[in-house]
């Protein structure tokens, strides 16, 4: 056997003996200080079934021990988690990034091809700079638009929880809260992930994970140019509090002259005004759905001309984001309109009869109810409205005794005999 502790051969002779293992984000844990126990030689390589060096840690409270289960050897090769067998740039199964490289990278599966084959990748290893990838992966290109759409940004700490307890589903488990396994209901038997290999995770067949994000990414929205030649303006939501205005311009001003940059904390969007159309298609063509700034994916659409959004906003009930609105009870109705003003209506603005001459006319007001009258020679003046034109103004009237209410007899109490 070519894993003989006994054999004095090329295989016993490399053996993996690392001092650190090689983890995505995920598997290592969201705690920054953990332990981890190595154990040389521990466990064959579940791939090319050679000796490694197995690290063993919990990656937070509450979560199950996970260990190295491939070589470091194995996971160079394919660029993967040690652990997940996952991409540690994208996130996603093997299939799917090869799928989005078009790539074919067939690793041997019979024993001598496969040690054949592995020599030749250490031999390739040794001479690079462990930067890259080695072999196919190496060589193809840098980006696909499929694998951003489909890659994980931010680490999926729920991998790391611990299985079902099989004692809880037959209803015998007698830990409790003490117990470390979940007591939750088990997935359907029926379901396709439910049966999931690392052998074919690793050779990148058969492998339902990624058949699953395969057919989401043959469903992705699309982002379509308005017919409207006068939109140069996309909208950028899902912002947070941490992205700045100069981010914003830092990746936007490659696709051309950009006019002006408005950023709406409150809603946690910007929108990006470009000079030229064909530097705003370019921008949504390379932004869509896959524009990722401090960590976060942020969503780029097309603005919507202020015409357009006068005539649809609020409308038969739907808000400007395209969801519906729910009445408010208790609220009153619409009210009626105006009624519609006549060229040739009479301007009666005090409501006279219009059959009165305005000869006759009298400006003057009875005294309210109550009052007496003030006596005569002290009222206001009649004047009415015919031939002798409006009254002249205070300036110009006559002089006269001027009445002041203060200085009344009968209002400070004298009498009629007595001097004022």
């Amino acid at each position: 056997m070519a894993t003989s502790l006994g054999a004095n051969t090329y295989n016993r002779q490399n053996w993996e003996d690392a001092d650190f293992p090689i983890l995505c984000q995920t598997c290592l844990g969201e705690n920054p200080y953990i332990r981890m126990s190595k154990e040389k030689y521990g466990k064959e390589c579940k791939i090319c079934a050679r000796p490694f060096t197995v690290f063993r840690w919990c990656p937070g409270t509450r979560m199950r021990f996970k260990k190295t289960e491939v070589c470091q050897t194995c996971s160079k090769m394919k660029n993967v988690c040690q652990t997940c067998l996952l991409d540690l740039e994208y996130g996603l199964p093997i299939q799917v990034r090869d799928t989005g490289l078009d790539i074919k990278d067939d690793v041997p599966k019979s024993d001598v091809n496969k040690e054949y084959y592995t020599q030749n990748a250490e031999r390739e290893i040794g001479n690079s700079d462990g930067t890259r990838p080695v072999g196919l992966l190496g060589k193809a290109p840098s980006s696909s638009e499929m694998l951003l759409k489909l890659a994980r940004t931010t680490p999926y700490y729920k991998r790391n929880r611990p299985h079902i307890c099989s004692f809880w589903v037959k209803g015998e488990c007698k830990r409790g809260e003490e117990c470390p396994y979940r007591h939750e209901k088990p997935t359907d038997p029926d379901d396709p992930l439910a049966d999931q290999n690392i052998k074919d995770r690793y050779y990148g067949i058969n492998d339902p994970v990624a058949d699953k994000l395969l057919k989401r990414a043959s469903t992705m929205p699309r982002l379509d140019t308005p017919e409207d030649k006068t939109i140069t303006t996309l909208y950028v939501g899902g912002m947070g509090d941490t992205i700045s205005d100069a981010e914003l311009r830092n990746h936007f001003y490659q696709f051309g002259e950009i006019r002006t940059t408005t950023i709406v904390q409150r809603q946690q969007c910007a929108f990006i005004q470009f000079a030229t159309r064909q530097a705003a298609e370019l921008a949504a063509e390379k932004s869509f759905n896959k524009l990722i700034i401090n960590g976060r994916r942020l969503t780029v659409k097309w603005g919507r001309s202020q015409a357009a959004r006068g005539k649809e906003a609020y409308q038969d009930g739907v808000s400007e984001m395209g969801t519906r609105l729910d009445p408010v009870p208790g609220l009153p109705g619409a009210l009626p309109p105006p009624p519609a003003l006549e060229e040739d209506a009479p301007t009666n603005y005090f409501n006279l009869d219009p059959g009165t001459s305005p000869n006759v006319m009298n400006i003057s007001l009875p005294p309210p109810p109550g009052i007496n009258p003030p006596p005569p020679g002290f009222g206001a003046p009649m004047f009415h409205m015919g031939s002798m034109g409006p009254p002249p103004p205070m300036g110009m009237r006559p002089p006269g005794h001027i009445h002041y209410p203060s200085q009344d007899p009968q209002r400070m109490g004298a009498h009629a005999s007595s001097p004022s």
